[in-house]
Parts: C-alpha cells; sequence; structure tokens
C-alpha cells in the first residue's frame, strides 16, 4: 500500500493551499451537480464560504504532497472548548485507494489532540457515500445534529485519544 510522502500545515491564503481548494470545491460542485465545475461556480463558493479560519488560533489546513505535488487536503475548525470540525477534506482522483485519505484523517486527529482537542465531528453529504465509509470505518459514529446545513445528511463525531507524553504517534 502506498502511503502519501509528506502531510504538512499550509496556509488557506498561500498559492498551494489555494489550489488544492480549489480542487476541492471543484470536485464537490461537480459530484452535486453532475457536472464539471466551471471556474466561476468554483471562485463564488470559495468566496461565500472562505478558508481563511483554517488558520492561526481558529483552526488548521493540512495537504498532502506525493513528491512535489500536492494530492489532497483536509482541515480542522475550532468550534468550541475542546472541540474541532474536520472540513475540506479531499484527495485527488489518482490518490484514491492508496491509504492517503486514511492517512489524511489520522494525521488530521493526532494534531488536533496535540492542540488540546478530545473530539471531532464533521458532517458528510449523501452523494459522498465513499467518504461516509472511511470516516466509520476510522470510528466515526452518528450524533445528535449540531449543523443545519442542507448538506449535512449525516453528522458524525469521534472521541481523540491523548497525545502520548512524548509526542509520538
Amino acid at each position: 500500500m502506498h502511503e502519501p510522502r509528506t502531510i504538512t500545515l499550509e496556509d488557506p491564503r498561500s498559492p498551494e493551499g489555494r489550489g488544492i481548494l480549489e480542487s476541492f470545491f471543484a470536485e464537490v460542485i461537480g459530484r452535486y451537480w453532475d457536472r464539471p465545475a466551471t471556474a466561476a461556480e468554483v471562485e463564488q463558493e470559495m468566496e461565500s464560504d472562505p478558508s481563511d479560519d483554517l488558520r492561526d488560533d481558529t483552526g488548521f489546513l493540512l495537504v498532502v504532497r506525493d513528491g512535489a505535488q500536492a494530492v489532497g487536503c483536509g482541515g480542522v475548525r475550532f468550534v468550541g472548548p475542546g472541540a474541532g470540525e474536520i472540513t475540506r477534506v479531499y484527495i485527488a482522483p489518482a490518490a484514491r485507494g492508496r491509504g492517503v485519505g486514511r492517512s489524511l484523517i489520522r494525521e488530521l486527529e493526532s494534531m488536533s489532540a496535540e492542540r488540546g482537542l478530545h473530539t471531532l465531528r464533521l458532517t458528510v453529504r449523501r452523494d459522498l457515500a465513499e467518504a461516509h465509509r472511511l470516516y466509520q470505518r476510522l470510528g466515526y459514529e452518528p450524533v445528535a445534529p449540531f449543523s443545519d446545513s442542507p448538506y449535512a445528511h449525516h453528522q458524525l463525531a469521534k472521541k481523540l485519544d491523548a497525545p502520548s507524553p512524548s509526542g509520538d504517534r
């Protein structure tokens, strides 16, 4: 099984952060409408639903690279004491089926625990069945609704293990 070479923090406003987020939005818009997203639709969605809070003291964004190529991303938004919300999870089609998504989610969990979070929650649209299955395999379970988004068909959460004192994962 191929594992990603690197998973690193990225500012969502940087060229690479913005580029992989454009890929995320193109994917979710295209999947929803069952056609390729237009550049105008992607830009409009990025403006109406910005990712600027995935940095500093409000959250973080991770980018997965296979060599120099960004092949995925995922973020955590801090939503309350000890709680975070996973968002913007995307794996490029060519990188799917190789454990990249699993590695990304595990790194999001690890970095969240290191930042003092003990619970992660997330929402999944019903058309993203493979993502829903991945989250369930990784221990995310259905919870009482916390989002009133019309796209939050599945609402899941997971309690995180505390980080080891040595920082080992």
